[in-house]
């Protein structure tokens, strides 16, 4: 028999911010009826986590006080159903415009990704461009990271190229239906990286653990 967990404190902060939008530790502490030290650890384990963001409140004396709100990622770990949504909206379009059309509407949507990519990366060693991009993936939750291709502790090193891997598609929902939006993310990553090819080495699709792709400097 399954045992169901009741909610933490942390899922307490996580809904009050939820419904509320912002708040101060103290707020918290007095709403959840817990002490202000336990609030600011659980506020310190929850923003190491990247669910919350902060900023400080102006004005006041004594201990620097700091409003609190929930970040995209802690958004999103709450049940939405985006996904379904997009599926369903891609559906009509289809019975209404028609595939080409929809494959067009697809195509566009991802140059404009490209564009705001390209517009955020900037230029400079691709290096510092692919760690941009994974902050970028990341952002959107994606859970992405980079690695140098072969291991190598020096991850300056750009023989081999990286391999950037995302544990977690933002879009995985859409792409089971429509693994055309997985060509165009190909695509988009080389028009971003225009001194690369980029390869697919690993895909979620497929069964595998995540996605995954090699990224080298042409020759």
């Amino acid at each position: 028999m399954t045992t169901i967990q009741p909610p933490s404190t942390k899922d307490d902060i996580l809904q009050y911010l939820l419904k509320q939008g912002k708040a101060t530790a103290h707020e918290l502490a007095d709403t959840l009826d817990i002490t202000p030290q336990a609030t600011r650890r659980h506020l310190k384990d929850l923003e190491a986590e990247g669910l919350l963001k902060h900023r400080p409140l102006q004005g006041g004396l004594g201990r620097p006080q700091y409003i609190y709100s929930l970040s995209r990622r802690g958004r999103d770990r709450f049940p939405n159903q985006y996904g379904e949504f997009a599926i369903s909206f891609l559906e009509t379009l289809m019975e209404t415009v028609g595939e080409t059309q929809v494959k067009e509407v697809l195509r566009k949507q991802w140059e404009r990704k490209a564009d705001e990519y390209r517009r955020r990366i900037g230029k400079g060693s691709l290096k510092e461009r692919v760690d941009k991009l994974v902050k970028l993936r990341q952002e959107e939750g994606y859970m992405a990271e980079i690695h140098n291709a072969k291991g190598k502790n020096d991850s300056d090193s750009q023989e081999d190229g990286y391999l950037l891997a995302e544990h977690h598609c933002a879009i995985s929902e859409v792409a089971e239906s429509y693994p055309t939006v997985c060509g165009h993310e190909l695509e988009m990553f080389a028009e971003i990286l225009p001194d690369c090819t980029i390869e697919r080495t690993h895909w979620i699709n497929e069964g595998e653990h995540n996605c995954g792709y090699l990224i080298k400097v042409k020759d």
